[in-house]
């Protein structure tokens, strides 16, 4: 009976496995190949960002404050008819209420398109000899309809015009002059409508007839509208992605991602020999649903957008480190594998959801509130915790349990805990305490140097914060650092007047970056065309990027509130799971250390502090938060227990117990960060490296402080907490 036991084990285990690698793989395709001939559904499907296929956006304000929806729903169609011809995958949306975005992707003369898109478009009443009668802007107003021929109860459907008081005597006379012959309707040179004059019209109005259908009437009419339409557009912020530039960063990014994925494997099967095994199962599976939902939820894929998919490899580790961590508990205290396999999952649950609660209000904060650029990023973060969580939970339960019953049960395959010599940490506290303190204070001695001599503010505020335009120049070869800062300085303003002129190379490569006060098409152009005339620059090898003042300042404003949002959010949910404020408050004073160290880099580098920063930082929190939850979910486990420790102890016990899960994350979620700095093109680059100095210094806030601040906290406020 046991053998035969064995057998039905060992055909469960089997079936069990090769469901999985089956289901994964049949995934995998659906992700590589789509789900039809077409690749619908899979990776070829998905739509890139400008960052990543190259092109132009730019995005319009209205000089008037509050514009009417159809004002701005005619400005969105005439853009959109304006562009069409430019790509047939050229996208109009309205952002706000008083913002128009045109996203044209896959071109290569930018700048002859930024130009063109600021010129407004005309409409014109002529004669069949092309000659000009009116133009449209004695046109009041344009609406389609429909009327009814009593007799026959056919549809005949209309476009009602109705002209200003100057328009209504233009239009008496044409009409009287032009009576039962054409007048020609021009768009932009097109003709669009060719309507005969049946009578001599006095009255202001006059009606369209004989249209085929209604929708063709309501087009007719919003034409027209267009044609004179009230509203005064201002360019607000422009991107310009060279087509070159933009697959290098694909390309790059996908094979960091790649290199990533597969040293974290290597490390996990290295460390947790049969459980990472099922680890790297789940993580293909990850890589691959990842990409079918975000094909599935039709969501466009950015260069930061890629940066969360492969920071979610490193992170989707992390549950499966705390799982395995806890199944080598059980085995040390002799209970078997099976058991332990099933205590592990359930022990380890609490802390897995918390954690991943938490990272989640962070990418839903910045979804609802970060500004736009980097959105992508959030959306793919999203994405990347939900299916960790699913992979975590029951794809890598699954494989083990299958694992399990095809035979490997010795509990050497799962490894053994290490009993090493506990760290005094807590004892330490006052040390690391002042170290952190120390290393602030370094920061706020560099912020007020640079306020006062360096650079005239505490931070390097980049153009998502005060404006102006950045252009990223990938040079044939190398210059030296005269001719950037001097020659090539010198040869900017004598294009461009009236500018000061920042250059700066970019470590790894021929890239400098340009930044100049807020340039118009013209003066990018000319920019451009200086850049190919004295470098031999080909334009796909020029990215540029434009912000106002005033949509600066609403990033800046917008990205101060999801971060002071996201920390509320966080410091409420830890409160209400664990029932006690000082978590939270512990928790919160650690993001706030963490934050403030990544800040002096920021400071003493002089790095560009934008919309990278914003999303660097708010990756930090929730990444970081992760950890602490971690810790401070076996302190309340300890606690609950009963086991009669002094308090003291049962700190730096559930510190030294999570400590080697610490490590592990740490390095996993480093490692996939380290390839994209690595291999990153220079956008990458900018949000990866505070990023790796961020998840060190999290995973040292977490060990190292979180569980002593709570601590003292539990000591100091212990009457008023109970």
């Amino acid at each position: 009976m046991s053998k035969l036991g064995n057998n039905k084990d060992a055909g469960k285990g089997w079936l069990k496995i090769v469901l999985v690698v089956l289901v994964t793989a049949l995934f995998c395709y659906f992700a590589v190949n789509g789900f039809d001939s077409t690749g619908s559904g899979g990776a070829s499907s998905i739509k890139r960002g400008l960052d990543l296929e190259g092109g132009v956006s730019i995005t319009y304000e209205t000089v008037k404050q509050d514009p009417t929806a159809e004002d701005l729903r005619d400005t969105i169609y005439k853009l959109q008819k304006r562009v069409e011809h430019f790509s047939t995958e050229a996208e109009v949306r309205q952002e706000g209420g008083n913002r128009i975005t045109v996203n044209i992707p896959g071109i290569m003369d930018a700048n002859e398109i930024l130009e063109e898109l600021g010129n407004p478009g005309s409409l014109t009443f002529t004669n069949a000899d092309g000659e000009v009668l009116m133009t449209g802007d004695v046109v009041t107003s344009a609406q389609a309809g429909y009327t009814t021929n009593q007799t026959t109860g056919a549809t005949n459907y209309v476009v009602s015009l109705t002209f200003n008081d100057e328009g209504t005597k233009l239009f008496a006379d044409l009409t009287k002059e032009y009576l039962n012959d054409y007048i020609l309707i021009v768009y932009d040179g097109e003709l669009v409508s060719y309507p005969t004059v049946n009578d001599v019209i006095t009255g202001g109005s006059c009606v369209i007839e004989n249209i085929s259908s209604f929708e063709e009437a309501d087009n007719l009419a919003t034409t027209i509208r267009i044609g004179s339409l009230p509203l005064e557009l201002v360019e607000a912020r422009a991107s310009v992605v060279g087509a070159k530039l933009g697959a290098d960063a694909l390309r790059t990014s996908l094979i960091a991602g790649g290199i990533g994925l597969l040293l974290v494997i290597l490390l996990m099967i290295g460390v947790y020999r049969i459980p990472g095994v099922a680890s790297a199962i789940a993580l293909v599976m990850y890589v691959a649903l990842v990409i079918l939902m975000i094909a599935g939820f039709e969501l466009t894929l950015t260069l930061p957008g890629i940066a969360g998919v492969i920071l979610g490899i490193g992170m989707a580790v992390d549950a499966n480190v705390i799982i395995f961590a806890r199944i080598r508990e059980e085995i040390a205290q002799e209970k078997s594998v099976l058991s332990s396999i099933k205590t592990g999952f359930q022990k380890a649950l609490s802390a897995i959801i918390d954690g991943n609660i938490t990272t989640m209000i962070v990418a839903v904060i910045l979804i609802l509130i970060a500004p736009g650029t980097i959105k992508g990023f959030a959306q793919a973060l999203a994405i990347s915790i939900a299916v960790s969580m699913f992979t975590a939970l029951v794809i890598t339960r699954v494989v083990l349990t299958g694992l399990y019953q095809i035979g490997f049960k010795d509990p050497k395959f799962y490894g053994a805990e290490k009993h090493e010599k506990k760290l005094p940490i807590v004892a330490n506290r006052k040390t690391f305490m002042i170290i952190s303190g120390a290393v602030i204070g370094v920061g706020v001695l560099f912020m007020v140097i640079n306020a006062a001599a360096r650079i005239g503010a505490p931070l390097n505020y980049g153009l998502e914060f005060i404006g102006g335009t950045s252009t990223t120049v990938s040079f044939n070869e190398e210059l030296s650092a005269e001719d950037i800062n001097t020659t090539l300085a010198d040869q900017v303003k004598e294009v461009v007047a009236n500018t000061q002129v920042e250059t700066q190379k970019v470590q790894g490569g021929n890239n400098v970056v340009i930044t100049t006060r807020t340039l118009d098409a013209s003066e990018r152009a000319d920019l451009d065309q200086m850049l190919e005339d004295k470098y031999g620059v080909a334009t796909d090898q020029i990215t540029s990027d434009s912000i106002s003042a005033s949509v600066s300042s609403e990033m800046r404003n917008d990205s101060i509130m999801a971060i002071i949002v996201a920390t509320l959010f966080m410091l409420v949910y830890i409160w209400i799971r664990f029932k006690d404020i000082r978590f939270g408050a512990s928790a919160i004073i650690c993001l706030l250390h963490d934050v403030l160290v990544v800040v002096t880099c920021y400071a003493i580098a002089k790095w560009s502090v934008g919309n990278s920063f914003v999303a660097c930082i708010l990756t930090i929190v929730g990444y970081s938060i992760n950890a602490t939850i971690v810790i401070f979910d076996r302190i309340r486990e300890h606690i609950n227990s009963g086991a009669g420790e002094e308090l003291d102890e049962l700190v730096n016990n559930s510190i030294n117990e999570t400590l080697t899960r610490s490590i592990y994350t740490s390095l996993t979620t480093f490692i996939t960060v380290l390839c994209l700095y690595i291999m990153g093109v220079t956008t990458m680059r900018e949000f990866a490296l505070p990023l790796m100095i961020g998840i060190l210094c999290g995973g040292y806030s977490s060990v190292c402080l979180a569980g002593s601040i709570w601590l003292l906290l539990r000591k100091k406020f212990v009457k008023k907490a109970n």
